[in-house]
Parts: structure tokens; sequence; C-alpha cells
């Protein structure tokens, strides 16, 4: 008899994914050594270790079923496979609770396996900040070990909650696009469990007698991520019928596509705009379709020193009536202390 269908899903997942990263890191290393001989130049040179995956794993039953399928999966497939667990220090005991995480990571078999404390800030709210310094965490972990890539356990719930509070804030189709299933530099960070729901993660932590902790912050209506879950989605579904994950998880790939072609065309089009001094002129801009201009302008903010976080589409409209409704308005101010003028049909975007 098979494993349950639960723990069989999540390895596919986890398996296609290590799949990618092995092809990824045989081209890297190709690209990088070439034709390697030995110093005697009688052959090959001896194989590069086999590359090493770690899982960001806090213990609840998605990145606890992730860990279970790379612990499993990695072995057969010639993979190193350890684990991270951030402390984030908002809770009492949260030290016990990453202590306990690691013990079981380690039961797994997966090596090495590390908790991190992170101290969180307050910039851009308590959710942002605990992510900000989550993320920053996970990437020193990967330097630190040399690692090829990081799994995270967002599922398909998460993306359509994801979609959600893109909509809310009314970002455009870049935040409607959700989380990539490959993000990060060089595509360190990968999410196998995208196309899965959550109930298929907590039961295969069943099915594998994996106990599992419940974030007591992931319930609380302090948190907007938590209110979508427990109050807005499902008064959606009520509305609207079953199916409503699956519509926004669908609508995140489509708009990722759509973002990913718009972003194209506008690296494209960018040196097309500028003049012998590098200065984007306005005439040109305004020839363009709106969705491929402001493209423009969100870089050129973001080249001056705009930090790309706090840059919201009210910033960019407004850069953008300086080429479309020019009224000899004056300077444009921008996150980042980053100052936005129309200059004798001229766009100067700089620190100001």
């Amino acid at each position: 008899m098979g494993p349950h269908p639960s723990v069989a899903a999540i390895r596919l997942a986890v398996r296609r994914v290590l799949h990618d990263i092995l092809t990824d890191h045989s081209s890297t290393i190709g690209r990088s050594t070439g034709h390697i001989r030995t110093a005697a130049g009688r052959g090959p040179a001896e194989r590069p270790p086999s590359p090493l995956v770690l899982v960001a794993c806090s213990g609840g039953a998605d990145s606890m079923a992730l860990a279970s399928a790379l612990a499993f999966e990695a072995p057969k497939l010639g993979v190193r496979a350890g684990g991270v667990t951030v402390d984030h220090g908002l809770q009492p005991g949260s030290g016990l609770r990453a202590d306990e995480v690691v013990l079981k990571l380690r039961g797994l078999g997966l090596d090495p396996v590390e908790s991190i404390a992170v101290t969180v800030g307050r910039e851009g709210g308590p959710e942002a900040a605990a992510r900000d310094a989550r993320y920053a965490a996970l990437d020193a972990a990967a330097e630190r070990h040399g690692a090829t890539a990081v799994l995270l356990g967002h599922t398909r719930d998460d993306q359509a909650e994801t979609v959600l509070l893109g909509l809310a804030r009314g970002s455009g189709i870049r935040s409607l696009s959700g989380m990539a299933a490959v993000s990060g530099a060089g595509g360190r960070y990968r999410r196998p469990f995208l196309s899965l729901d959550r109930q298929t993660a907590r039961k295969a932590c069943m099915a594998q007698s994996l106990s599992v902790w419940d974030d007591p912050h992931n319930a609380d209506p302090a948190y907007t991520r938590s209110r979508l879950r427990h109050e807005g989605l499902p008064a959606l579904e009520k509305a609207l019928g079953k199916g409503v994950v699956e519509a926004l998880a669908r609508t995140a790939r489509l708009s990722r596509d759509d973002a990913d072609a718009l972003d194209t065309w506008a690296s494209q089009a960018e040196a097309s705009v500028r003049d012998a001094t590098g200065l984007l002129e306005c005439a040109k801009l305004y020839a363009l379709p709106p969705a491929v201009r402001r493209r423009i302008l969100r870089r050129a903010a973001i080249e001056a020193g705009a930090p790309a976080g706090s840059l919201f589409a009210r910033h960019i409209e407004e850069v953008d009536r300086l080429i479309t409704g020019w009224r000899g308005q004056g300077v444009i101010n921008l996150p980042g202390k980053v100052v936005a003028r129309r200059q004798g049909g001229r766009l100067v975007i700089r620190q100001g």
C-alpha cells in the first residue's frame, strides 16, 4: 500500500521542485567551471558537492509537511537537506518552541539545522516587519551554509489571501500576481505548495503522526491576514460559492504572466525614451501605453533611491501627470527623499 494521498501529494510537489533545483544547479556549475579536468589532465575532476536545500520551518502544519517531504525526497535525489526556524521573539516561550522545532527537524534526519533569533522592528506594520526580519535571517542562513535554495511552505490558500490583500491596496497587476513559485536572489526561494491547499498539508502531518504548532497570531483579529482568513474568505465563499480560493490562485498565475510581459516591454522600451544624457524625454514617454510608461517611471524612481516597498501607485500616478497632464506643476516628492520634476521637456528624478 502506498502513502496516504496527502502525503503522496506533498512529496510529489517537493520532488518536482528538487528536480528543478538540480537542473539549475548543474547549469550553474557547468557555466562557472566549463570543462574541468584533473591536474594531470587525465579526466574530469571530482564531481562538485551535491546542493544543499534548506526548509524554513515554523513548526506549523504547512512547514512541517514540507520538512517531512524534503527529508523523504532529498536523499533519493542526492540532495543534502537542512532546516532553519526563525524565532521572532513576539510571544512568550518562543525560544523554547524554536528549540522544539529544531529537535523535530533533526528527528526527520535534516542536517544542518539551526534556530535564529531576530529582532522585529516597526517599519511597515507588525506583519511586514516580521516578514522582513524573517527573510533577512533566511538569507543570512543560506549564505552561511552555502545553500542553493530555501523551501517555503506557502499554500494555495496563502496565495489567495495575498491576492486579496493586493486587491485591497489597489496596487496593480503585479500585486495581484501574488507570490512567485521562484523568487529571491538567484531564485533562492522555492514554494512547492502553491498548487496545494492548506488542508492537504495538515492531513499529511496527521497521516505521518507529526505534531504541529498552531501559531495564535494566525487566529488573532488584530492582524489583517488573520481577519481575511477567518472572516473575509469564508464570507466570499458564502456569497460566491466554493472555488474562490482556486479562482484567486489562478488569477495570480495569469496576472504574473501579464506583469512579466509588461515588465519586459518596459525594460526594452526604456532606452528609447532617454536622451543622450540619460534623461527621460516626456514626449516619447507620452507615446507609450500607460502600463509601460508607469513601469519605466517606477524603475527610475527606485534607481534614484526611492524604497520599492514605500513606492505606491499614487506616487507613480503623480509623476505620470507631469507627462500626461502638464500644467506647470512643481516638484513631486517621493519616498526616500527623491523628487521628480519636469524641466525643459525632460523628466528629472533624483535625490532631493
